[in-house]
């Protein structure tokens, strides 16, 4: 018999895939549709697909694992078969998650079908983050991640080259930026490889990319997160303007006169951000 993974892919339309669950025995034809609405571009690439996984577990790693937009299951066939895993999934579309506990029963108690946006922490001890993330919340997602911090081993996922670049640029790029600077306060960030539009289908608009998130051992020595979350917003808020003038409201004027506060945004380091934090009001 066939392994359960193998399923012949033939595209008639744009917007649906027939998939023929050879490997089930399966005499009816499954079918599914891409909803653009929901950002979603299936990954067809096995070996893409293997590699990602690949860089979970070269990663330490516990047993407990949630991957996010498991869509068709082009990653989730090949978490499924690792070892001893606590395995959950979280997807909005109904649609998808019928497909899913249809072609893999063993899923039918492990999938949350919700938004990652609207769902509270998934298991009680830490656990591993992996998706091919839709790109329409790749911010939003990266800001759960920092909801979630106290209990992330590590994140590994797909996104849109251009917030991939972002989330891991330094100080100095033109990319650089609030979410730079947040994620890297909390996480080493790993810029890992890119992904051809031809690996999807239908193939998006946009390079893809793949980053791995490893909690730091300590964050920067910050004030208070509050304190620090609103300093790098403020400053990124006006990022063609100096420091003095884009955070002038958060400091006395003797502390603007600081020659830091002559830089822009973008030439300070997370470092930095987190010693300003300490001369707020």
């Amino acid at each position: 018999m066939q392994a359960a993974s193998e399923l012949a892919i033939h595209f008639i339309e744009p917007t649906q895939i027939w998939l023929k669950a050879s490997s089930l025995r399966l005499e009816a034809i499954l079918m599914y549709t891409l909803k653009k609405s929901l950002g979603q571009h299936f990954l067809r690439d096995e070996n893409i697909s293997r590699k990602i996984v690949a860089s979970v577990l070269d990663t330490p790693h516990g047993p407990r694992l949630l991957e996010v937009g498991p869509g068709a299951g082009a990653l989730t066939k090949y978490l499924l078969e690792i070892e001893g895993i606590d395995f959950k999934a979280v997807e909005l579309d109904e649609e998808k998650v019928l497909y899913l506990k249809k072609t893999w029963p063993v899923l039918q108690d492990k999938i949350l079908h919700m938004s990652i946006l609207d769902m509270d922490q998934p298991f009680g001890e830490k656990f591993t983050v992996i998706g091919n993330f839709p790109y329409n919340i790749s911010s939003q997602i990266l800001f759960k991640m920092l909801d979630w911090k106290d209990s992330l081993e590590s994140m590994t996922g797909m996104f849109q080259k251009e917030v991939a670049q972002r989330v891991a640029a330094n100080k100095g790029n033109k990319v650089y930026g609030v979410l730079s600077v947040l994620i890297q306060a909390f996480f080493q960030v790993e810029y890992l490889f890119e992904v051809s539009e031809q690996c999807f289908q239908p193939p998006p608009k946009v390079k893809s990319a793949v980053i791995r998130l490893l909690p730091r051992a300590a964050a920067p020595a910050f004030r208070d997160e509050k304190s620090f979350f609103l300093l790098v917003k403020t400053a990124f808020n006006q990022r063609r303007k100096t420091l003095r003038n884009a955070v002038r409201g958060l400091f006395d004027p003797s502390v603007l006169q600081d020659p830091l506060f002559g830089q822009r945004a973008e030439q300070l380091s997370v470092e930095d951000f987190a010693q300003l934090t300490w001369k707020m009001h």
